[in-house]
C-alpha cells in the first residue's frame, strides 16, 4: 500500500484581475488630470472683471497670447498662418466649435485683435475671453 499522497501539479497562471485594476484606476486619474494640466500649463496675469463667469464648454479649444506676442493654440507654439489653418479644420469638423482666448493682461491689443481677426475669417461664433472675477 502506498500512503503517498498524490503529487499535486503546480498552477502556473497569472492573476491579472488586480493588474487590470490599476491599470484602470491609473487611467481614470491620467483621464481626470490631464485636461487641468493642460489648463494650468502656461501662466499668464489674467484680467479681472465683474461679470465674469465660469464656461461650461464641451472641449473648447484653448488659445493662450502672452507678453511678448506668442500665440499658443492648446498648449503648443504655434504662428498666426497655423492658427488660422488649424482653426479653420477643427471648425469644419465641429461647426460649433467654442474658443476661449486667454491673454495676460499687459498683451498689447494689436496681438489680441489679430487673433480675434483670424478667429472671424474662419467662423467662430462661439468666443469667450477668460478673465478673473474681481473681488
Amino acid at each position: 500500500m502506498n500512503l503517498r499522497k498524490p503529487k499535486q501539479r503546480l498552477i502556473a497562471e497569472i492573476n491579472i484581475a488586480p493588474f487590470t485594476d490599476v491599470i484602470l484606476v491609473l487611467l481614470i486619474i491620467f483621464m481626470i488630470t490631464t485636461p487641468l494640466i493642460l489648463q494650468t500649463s502656461l501662466k499668464v496675469n489674467l484680467p479681472q472683471a465683474a461679470s465674469a463667469a465660469a464656461v461650461s464648454e464641451v472641449n473648447p479649444v484653448n488659445i493662450i497670447i502672452t507678453n511678448e506676442g506668442a500665440v499658443y493654440l492648446d498648449g503648443a507654439v504655434v504662428t498666426r498662418k497655423e492658427l488660422r489653418e488649424k482653426i479653420g479644420l477643427r471648425r469644419r469638423n465641429n461647426p460649433s466649435l467654442g474658443v476661449i482666448v486667454s491673454s495676460d493682461r499687459l498683451v498689447r491689443f494689436k496681438d489680441i485683435v489679430g487673433v480675434l481677426d483670424i478667429l472671424n475669417m474662419v467662423g467662430i461664433r462661439n468666443l469667450n475671453i477668460a478673465a478673473t472675477t474681481q473681488e
